[in-house]
């Protein structure tokens, strides 16, 4: 029997890794002679880079670089010196990870110290770089990730612009003079599953903000400097950035990165699905198993499982998903394309109970789904 195990991560919880780890030893007590084959997967959000590094073999460098308050700190991003390709994760130097509860206003963070790791990498040869930009704390539209590049951002006195969102507004202009050559020979790919515009009710202030720690009042403040910005990308693009989709991606990054960098949008989930040769190794399996922190009615919208729903279906695979907690009915998710569910909410006291034995409890899942594929051979 040929298993495939293809998680996303239980945030808080369980790595993807772990997960194939212990569902891996949960079948094999029951069925040892099982062909497992473990493919963690994500979806372009920060964790990303393990699991990226699970496929590349990469090394994880460092570089002093500037975080969202423009503070001097050390972040990491992944390069293979074989394929001379680097992830950049955003959250490493410019995630609200980094900043205490208190900290926390993107109308004052940078995106400075993500541009920062991007020269970093340039340095070392990279000529493939893929930016994840998951756990953004910023709403900067990616004026400090550019400034790091060489690009200059003016008022209309001609003075340059401190790149953080509440100064959108203010720039008049956009010098490319002292813009990296180097960035012409390098190729850049965006994981991104977010299709928000730039700004509106749907936009990147309106529906990220006030989780970042924006104020309603900032939030006015930081639409409004979007849409300003949007007018001056466009003056010099030549691109509506309110027509793009995923523009609002991050605080703005998505366009950012678009622009700036001539970044080619994909969604995060293809991206790690390619990387691993996914759907080669699937091939004549007999199940899929799948799984996340939380199985919902997002799930269908660019999250891992989806995109392993999709692969299973193209080669008629029955998938079986393994979730922290399901919040969809019975109907819905054999709808959805699963044949097979369970949760660690089925089976915990209470949420502590569930984040504290989830190992345990995940293992049990493993047992049990094995034991039903027995009793239903």
């Amino acid at each position: 029997m040929k298993i495939v195990l293809a998680p996303d991560k239980f945030k808080g919880s369980l790595t993807a890794i772990e997960f194939c780890y212990l569902v891996a030893a949960g079948i094999r007590e029951k069925i040892p002679e099982a062909q497992i084959i473990s493919l963690p997967l994500a979806d372009g959000g920060d964790g990303t880079i393990d699991i990226l590094n699970f496929y590349l073999k990469g090394d994880f460098l460092s570089a002093q670089v500037h975080d969202p308050l423009f503070r001097t700190i050390t972040a990491r991003y992944l390069y293979s010196e074989n394929s001379e390709t680097a992830f950049i994760e955003m959250a490493e130097a410019s995630g609200h990870k980094l900043l205490k509860p208190s900290e926390k206003n993107c109308k004052n963070a940078t995106t400075l110290g993500t541009g920062e790791l991007i020269m970093d990498a340039v340095s070392k040869g990279a000529k493939k770089i893929i930016l994840g930009i998951g756990g953004s704390a910023t709403n900067d539209c990616g004026m400090g990730m550019a400034t790091a590049l060489g690009y200059q951002f003016l008022n209309s006195l001609g003075e340059s612009v401190s790149p953080i969102g509440a100064n959108l507004s203010e720039v008049a202009a956009i010098d490319v003079a002292e813009v990296d050559e180097r960035l012409k020979n390098i190729e850049f790919f965006l994981a991104c599953d977010v299709s928000n515009p730039l700004y509106g009710m749907n936009g990147a202030a309106h529906v990220y903000a006030q989780q970042k720690g924006a104020t309603p009042e900032d939030i006015v403040l930081l639409d409004q400097g979007l849409k300003d910005f949007a007018s001056v990308l466009e003056n010099h693009f030549g691109i509506n950035p309110q027509e793009v989709p995923g523009a609002g991606a991050a605080g703005g990054m998505g366009i950012g990165s678009m622009l700036f960098l001539s970044a080619h949008l994909v969604p995060g989930i293809d991206m790690i699905k390619k990387l691993a040769n996914f759907d080669s190794e699937i091939e004549n399996a007999d199940w899929i198993i799948t799984g996340e922190g939380q199985l919902d009615e997002q799930t269908l919208s660019g999250k891992t499982i989806n995109g392993v729903i999709q692969s299973g279906q193209e080669q008629g695979i029955p998938v079986a998903s393994f979730c922290g907690n399901i919040t969809l009915s019975p109907s819905e998710i054999r709808n959805m394309g699963i044949q097979y569910s369970d949760a660690i909410m089925k089976r915990a006291v209470n949420i502590r109970d569930a984040m504290e034995n989830s190992e345990m409890y995940l293992k049990e899942m493993a047992v049990d789904f094995t034991n039903w594929l027995l009793k239903e051979a």
